[in-house]
């Protein structure tokens, strides 16, 4: 009998055997893997004093990704029979002879064959030079100290010419073993192709693969990011007789995921909670990206929560996913938690978590968040592309941060990023609402020399700056472009129209219905209607209702809000509030009027200026009517018209309605609680009512 000598009481004997069969492997496999996430740890020698112990291990066919079994170093092969060596005689280590033994045990060679695998990493790739490394160890090769020095390989190429050197000189009982050893090279070096090639050559050779041999393919294409390939393989392996175990499964939700099979994914996902399988952070990001392209944003949380449940510890990629997938649903702020989640973790943020974090603010105009984060990008030296330079701006355009978005411009073209269409869009947007006309123009003009030409957003907002600046010739001259580029005005340009004529001088007005004619009849011929004054019985409201239903309902509020706005500025009170009822009749405006025991309230958050007053105008009505039909009032009245101002304006509506409910003398005053509230009480509204029914009755 061969004995492995412990020259130390510390000392661990860990001999290495052969690789168990691939049938032994199946049915110890959820054993040996109830840990998927760390490799299975080499038992401890337990011994009693001066006796013998016996410990059996495997080689290693994993990397880090796939866990498995670690190899050991400390091993005995018997020459004669070839099997591993089971018996350990301990040695004091204070022995004049201890370093004798050392020098006898498996120690010196295994450090020899972790050497000489290093040596082939990084020799050249030639037959010569790889045969001259392995030649120095006088042809004394057994059969597992082929399988170390392939394990602690990394060069596929010389690992090939290794494996050729070994095959010429040895004959393997398990010649599976060491090809296997060999493919995980290939999987090191993410090289399927070869991995592919070594295993035609095990089949011309009459060497039948085992799970081992599939899981190592299996987890190359996985590295390689072959999900396919992956796929390809593992439905391979019923056709030689192996059936997959839990840890090849739970590496296939990855893989399917990845390659679009999702009914698959989640079936082996659905399979795994109920087998109790151990999944690694890999497979969950996948799940949780599944989720996210479908749309399932809940289902993307109640895989991290199961995920957390499990003890898996979230890696960067998980948590960059879920960024965006929050970013997507709008829910700025679970993206919030999420990246305190990664920061509290100590994970160090990447470009792509950043990315995700710029996307996922600026979808929800958390403003001074994407700010604060493009400026921390830019300390740390990570330059943006012109992706998320697009989506700052598209930002920022959106919420009025003119001078935030100049400096980002700016900064963008001193970084070398070219900006597209896109950008010149944003920035001419920009500077449209603020009527800024020379910005706008002198963009338009840096676009052009870009190679650029306008599109049907570019124009609409240089139509929009012309208006404020009351430019009517130069809105005709950019509506006539449009055609001159060949592009087809859509809703929302014809709503743009629309908002400039609310703004044009009244004799400037038939400049505007020829255009409005020209890409929308239907809406031509109702403003005509109101710009000629002209008043056919019954034919105004048809021609409203019938525009209303031929646009989509995405303009519908605007076009009317418009509307209205143009009638209350040309004074046409009685056609202002045919449009607002119009309105509330085909569910344009919903809830404006609302009432409880204790309060009847208007709300106008959702109406342009001159269809509040419009509101305010009807509502004073009904009340007065509820007065005449001998009702009561409730103890309290209120006008909400909202706390915000408009994004490229410091009045909001409620300065606006303020100064007006002054000149009606009303005895509505704002809430000093209640921001965007005018209240009042039953008796004061009453006392007003009354005093304007007599008003009007002198007047009359």
């Amino acid at each position: 009998m061969a004995y492995n000598l412990c020259y130390s009481p510390s000392s661990l004997c860990k001999p290495l055997c052969n690789t168990p069969s691939s049938s032994s492997r199946d049915s110890k496999s959820r054993n040996l893997n109830n840990n998927f996430y760390h490799s299975s740890k080499i038992n401890t020698l337990s011994f009693q004093s001066r006796t013998t112990s016996l410990q059996i291990i495997n080689v290693s066919l994993q990397d880090e990704e796939i866990p498995r079994q670690e190899t050991s170093k400390d091993s005995n092969f018997n020459e004669e029979t070839g099997s591993s060596s089971k018996s350990y005689i301990w040695v004091n280590p204070k022995s004049s002879r201890a370093s004798i033994h050392r020098k006898r045990s498996y120690d010196a060679k295994y450090t020899s064959l972790v050497n000489a695998a290093k040596s082939l990493n990084s020799c050249s790739s030639n037959k010569n030079d790889v045969f001259n490394v392995l030649s120095e160890f006088d042809d004394k090769f057994l059969e597992q100290d082929a399988v170390v020095i392939l394990n602690n390989m990394s060069n596929p190429d010389t690992a090939l010419l290794a494996l050729k050197f070994f095959q010429e000189r040895l004959k393997f009982q398990r010649e599976v073993v060491v090809y296997n050893v060999t493919l995980k090279v290939f999987r090191k070096g993410r090289d399927l192709d070869k991995a592919e090639k070594l295993f035609d050559e095990m089949l011309e050779r009459g060497v039948k693969p085992d799970n081992f041999t599939f899981s190592t393919i299996i987890s190359c294409a996985r590295l390689c990011n072959l999900a396919d390939k992956a796929v390809e393989w593992f439905e391979k392996m019923p056709s030689f007789g192996l059936e997959p175990d839990d840890v090849t499964f739970s590496t296939m939700i990855d893989s399917y995921g990845r390659a679009g099979k999702v009914e698959k994914a989640l079936s082996l996902y659905d399979r795994a909670r109920t087998g109790e399988w151990r999944i690694d952070a890999t497979t969950f990001s996948t799940l949780i990206r599944i989720y996210k392209v479908a749309g399932d944003f809940d289902g993307c949380l109640n895989v991290y929560e199961e995920m957390k449940a499990l003890g898996v510890k979230p890696n960067l990629v998980v948590y960059n996913i879920l960024l965006d997938a929050m970013g997507r649903a709008k829910r700025p702020w679970q993206v919030k938690k999420f990246y305190q989640d990664l920061i509290d973790s100590g994970l160090s943020p990447s470009f792509a978590t950043y990315a995700a974090l710029l996307h996922a603010y600026g979808r929800a105009r958390y403003g001074d968040d994407a700010i604060k984060i493009y400026r921390e990008m830019k300390e740390k030296g990570l330059g943006l592309n012109v992706v998320l330079y697009n989506s700052i701006l598209a930002m920022c355009a959106d919420l009025g941060y003119v001078d935030k978005a100049v400096e980002i411009f700016e900064d963008m073209k001193s970084s070398g990023i070219k900006p597209d269409s896109w950008t010149f869009s944003s920035m001419i947007t920009i500077f449209s609402c603020c009527g800024k006309v020379s910005d706008s123009e002198n963009t338009l003009n840096e676009m052009f020399e870009a190679g650029f030409q306008p599109n049907i957003f570019v124009l609409t907002s240089l139509i929009q700056c012309y208006g404020k600046a009351q430019r009517i010739d130069d809105v005709v001259m950019t509506f006539n472009r449009i055609f001159e580029l060949v592009i087809t005005p859509d809703d929302r340009f014809c709503g743009c129209l629309l908002n400039v004529m609310t703004q044009t001088p009244n004799e400037e007005l038939g400049k505007l219905v020829k255009c409005v004619e020209r890409v929308n009849q239907k809406l031509g011929y109702v403003v005509k209607l109101l710009v000629e004054e002209q008043d056919i019985e019954g034919n105004f409201k048809n021609e409203a209702t019938d525009l209303f239903d031929s646009i989509s309902t995405e303009v519908k509020k605007a076009y009317c809000n418009c509307l209205i706005d143009l009638c209350v500025k040309l004074n046409m009170m009685d056609r202002a509030c045919e449009l607002l009822e119009l309105g509330l009749a085909l569910e344009i405006y919903t809830d404006i009027m609302s009432r409880t025991s204790t309060q009847w309230s208007l709300n106008l958050k959702s109406l342009s200026p001159g269809a509040a007053l419009t509101a305010l105008h009807i509502w004073m009505n009904d009340l007065s009517k509820v007065l005449e039909a001998g009702e009561q009032l409730p103890p309290l009245l209120g006008i909400n018209t909202g706390h915000g101002k408009h994004k490229y304006s410091e009045k909001g509506l409620a300065n606006v309605f303020e100064s007006h409910l002054e000149e009606l003398n009303s005895p509505f005053h704002e809430a000093p609680d209640k921001v965007g509230w005018f209240l009042t009480t039953k008796v004061a509204a009453e006392s007003w009512l009354e005093s304007r029914k007599s008003t009007d009755a002198v007047a009359a």
